[in-house]
């Protein structure tokens, strides 16, 4: 698929600041999807003691969730590892593994945080403005806000609140397992994100398109 190719990417957190709060300006909280038949799904390992960072997609066919392409890519980690700035040092492995692909997903399912961020501009919402396409934030632990406990029962949410705006979803994917964080990323809004999520979601905690990128991202 097409990704971008001229991007400046920061040398030190200033300028990774500024670039946050310049580009959420352009993220879309409501639904611009196309037809979506193929979801992917992104994750990222490192290798060499953090050295090397792997960027691994898995796209699969929507709704049947069979896995349709995968591609890796490995770069040298440019960015520290430094919280609420993570997109900074995977997204430029990320465009790279996503470039191999043949096809162009209607929908990326990010392992991480859309709005659901300092700044809300999480990877997902980094991602998607980057290339346009409709992501989601979907993240294993709270990054900010608070929320009550949701439901015992799949498909049972609470709003993620923050000084009085919901950011995201404390959603439960599974009957008694521990719950998921889904905030929107790009061109989709929380209701239809939390849609998809579960659509994705088979007998597992995590959705089909993070199991499979994160079993590339990690091997």
């Amino acid at each position: 698929m097409k990704t971008p190719q001229q991007i400046h990417w920061p040398e030190n957190i200033v300028e990774a600041r500024a670039i946050q709060e310049h580009l959420r300006t352009r993220v879309i909280t409501e639904n611009r999807l196309g037809t979506v038949d193929i979801v992917a799904g992104v994750d990222v390992g490192f290798e060499d003691k953090g050295k090397i960072t792997r960027a691994a997609v898995a796209a699969l066919h929507f709704p049947q969730l069979d896995l349709v392409e995968q591609s890796i890519a490995r770069q040298p980690t440019c960015f520290p590892y430094i919280p609420g700035y993570l997109s900074f040092r995977e997204i430029p492995a990320l465009l790279a593994a996503l470039a191999k692909l043949t096809i162009t997903p209607g929908l990326i399912l990010c392992d991480g945080q859309g709005l659901a961020h300092p700044r809300r501009f999480g990877i997902a919402c980094h991602l998607g403005v980057l290339t346009g396409l409709a992501t989601i934030g979907v993240a294993k632990s709270r990054l900010i806000g608070t929320h009550d406990e949701p439901g015992a029962k799949k498909g049972s949410w609470t709003p993620l609140m923050d000084k009085g705006e919901v950011i995201g979803a404390v959603l439960r994917t599974r009957d008694r397992v521990s719950p998921l964080y889904v905030s929107v990323g790009h061109r989709i809004d929380l209701q239809t994100a939390i849609e998809y999520v579960l659509r994705c979601t088979t007998r597992y905690r995590l959705p089909e398109t993070t199991r499979w990128a994160h079993r590339l991202a990690s091997d």
